[in-house]
């Protein structure tokens, strides 16, 4: 069964790749996010089949280059390698190169200063280094790295595409991270996976639901604890007026709602003054039945 962060991979993978620019953006996002990105290789494993299909169209418009080995199979994980010198110096030489020729390790902000070439950018980031929480648990969307720099550029470019990542480090691997359910709706609306985006706001509407739901039944509950815990306490008082003989000696209606009470148990106090002669307010009921159970508490006494 594919993950939730499977399913939205396989969204993003719907994305149409028009321009080289963004061709180029969204692949410079993948190396910098991939397995492996050195002077002796390139390497990209992922289980996404969406993605394994992807890639090699997108090396190809991005640095007119192919894999020299890729998956004979869809099975299980699928790994892409680049070992051949001539390409990988063409996609150094594309995605601008380091000092004396090595790899740049850093997000090359001259391809990213159009907004669609931004978020192709973090496209390619989270196809290759990405993950989403399934929404039913938890609100939770990651980019993983293993470049320090990388990491801290991503965060630069988010806060200046209005996003606000958190940043932490696991197992020697740098993150930028989002809780808010509204930045990751957003942020995988803007990307290019609304459909991920609705489930996740539909989700967050059920769970709203649900509390609302347990919190009337609870204060339900509440309520019925306190109705048959001062039903209970005013039984007491009339079985003790009871015993005394006191009862006849009450004004007609509070003789009437001690017998009320006494018949029907069960009842609140909205429902027990309906059944008064003629009815009365349950605030009027209250009063009486109090008057009821502080004369018992006298004679308890």
């Amino acid at each position: 069964m594919i993950s939730f962060s499977g399913e939205t991979k396989h969204e993003l993978c719907r994305v149409r790749i028009k321009d080289t620019c963004c061709a180029r953006a969204e692949a410079c996002g993948v190396l910098l996010y991939c397995n492996q990105f050195s002077l002796q290789g390139i390497k990209i494993l992922t289980e996404s089949l969406s993605f394994s299909k992807r890639l090699p169209r997108l090396f190809r418009q991005a640095f007119q280059v192919s894999f020299d080995q890729q998956p004979d199979c869809e099975d299980g994980k699928q790994l892409f390698t680049i070992t051949q010198p001539s390409k990988l110096a063409a996609i150094r030489e594309a995605c601008g190169s380091g000092i004396g020729g090595g790899i740049a390790h850093h997000i090359n902000f001259a391809f990213l200063e159009e907004p669609h070439c931004q978020l192709a950018f973090l496209r390619g980031a989270f196809l290759s280094g990405g993950s989403v929480t399934d929404p039913q648990k938890g609100y939770h969307l990651e980019f993983v790295t293993s470049h320090y720099h990388v990491n801290r550029e991503l965060t630069a470019l988010m806060l200046d595409m209005g996003y606000a990542p958190k940043e932490t480090i696991r197992k020697s691997n740098y993150i930028n991270y989002f809780k808010q359910s509204e930045f990751i709706e957003d942020l995988l609306t803007a990307m290019g996976a609304p459909v991920a985006a609705m489930h996740i706001m539909n989700a967050k509407a059920e769970k709203n639901l649900r509390n609302g739901i347990n919190r009337r039944v609870n204060c339900d509950a509440a309520n019925a604890d306190k109705t048959v815990d001062a039903a209970q306490e005013q039984l007491a008082a009339i079985r003790t007026l009871e015993a005394v003989g006191a009862l006849d000696s009450l004004s007609d209606k509070l003789r009437e709602s001690a017998e009320l009470r006494r018949e029907y148990p069960e009842l609140s106090l909205a429902e027990l003054a309906a059944l008064c002669h003629p009815p009365v307010t349950k605030s009027c009921l209250n009063h009486r039945l109090r008057k009821l159970v502080m004369l018992g508490q006298e004679l308890s006494t």
